[in-house]
């Protein structure tokens, strides 16, 4: 990033925060620790690894251009991924409540 610039960094950085921004649909009708029910359909998108591995796949087949940001914004966003399942933050159920992983 520091390579590419300003712009490079800025996705990278947006979009290790963006995926949480979801959180906010229909903020206030949950309770505590639990997303509203319209929130999860778009907070469980946000935090699938394929969309931005899909971005990352695409940009170095050439298939994006090659406008650096793109990259690192996929970069950004899968780090967000790995570091909320790395916390403990999954995917949410139906109801809001996060998923509990059975071993």
């Amino acid at each position: 990033m520091v390579n590419h610039g300003g712009p490079a960094l800025i996705a990278a950085l947006l979009l290790l925060i963006v995926p949480d921004l979801t959180m906010v649909i229909g903020a206030g009708a949950a309770g505590h620790g639990k997303l509203s029910p319209k929130a999860v359909p778009w907070y469980n998108l946000a935090h699938r690894p394929w969309i931005p591995l899909a971005v990352l796949a695409g940009y170095s087949a050439g298939g994006l251009g090659e406008w650096v940001p793109v990259f690192t914004a996929g970069l950004g966003w899968l780090a967000h991924i790995a570091l909320d399942r790395a916390f403990g933050y999954g995917l949410r159920e139906r109801d809001g409540s996060r998923r509990v992983r059975a071993n």
